[in-house]
């Protein structure tokens, strides 16, 4: 999760968000290269008194900053749109889970069993024990196996909402009357925490997500547990 003054994106837990955070790294140095490069040049105006008359009128130099420009844009753009498929791919998902917004609480529905579903409260600060976070702590977290393809149904019941998980890589509107899908794999296990990113009211800031990611065997035996409670 993220920490105090942290400068950074949260530590990569799906494979989606190492590749975003690696194109952000990649664009950041391509604008950190254009900057140094036009500083420079600010610079080397303002201090010189020199002028070259092959420069101030040249066709070649009109060529390299025309072509330049548009070669850099491709070497962003490639690599954004691979990213972007990417996100969209949906194969053969192992689990398929539907999470419901609602002022302001999410509730979470396991498709692929017959009668599995739970509401997710934020817990009251005064209900914490020591370790767990103000704010961002659930009553009930949505359990997932790790490096298992889970796909995720997201609408709401009410108004808009958003299912934001940063460290998974994944954002998706809860639009009242559509069902949004998005995918992603847990590649270790771990407890992600996210909230609600819409402004949704008066308690938006009171319906946290909290995603764990568990082995297959911890999985099952959760899933029977809740199961046989139900």
């Amino acid at each position: 999760m993220a920490h105090p003054s942290e400068l950074g994106f949260q530590d990569a837990a799906s494979p989606i968000m190492e590749e975003l955070i690696h194109f952000h790294d990649h664009a950041l140095m391509i604008v950190l290269l254009i900057s140094i490069l036009v500083l420079y040049i600010i610079v080397a105006m303002v201090t010189t008194k020199l002028t070259n008359m092959y420069i101030l009128d040249s066709q070649e130099v009109e060529i390299i900053w025309t072509v330049l420009p548009a070669v850099i844009l491709v070497m962003i753009a490639l690599p954004s749109l691979r990213i972007l498929y990417l996100m969209d791919e949906i194969n053969d998902p192992h689990l398929t889970i539907k999470a419901l917004g609602h002022q302001w609480y999410w509730s979470y529905e396991y498709t692929d069993y017959e009668d599995l579903a739970f509401d997710s409260y934020m817990l009251p600060t005064q209900d914490l024990t020591p370790g767990q976070f103000r704010l961002l702590e659930a009553d009930n977290r949505m359990i997932i196996p790790v490096k298992s393809p889970i796909r995720i149904l997201i609408s709401a019941e009410d108004v808009l909402h958003s299912w934001a998980v940063p460290a998974l890589g994944v954002k998706m509107d809860a639009i009242p009357g559509r069902l949004n899908q998005t995918a992603f794999i847990s590649s270790r296990p771990g407890v992600f925490y996210g909230q609600c990113s819409e402004i949704c009211g008066a308690n938006h800031s009171f319906m946290p997500i909290v995603v764990e990611a568990a082995p297959l065997e911890h999985f099952e035996n959760w899933s029977s547990l809740m199961l046989q409670d139900n």
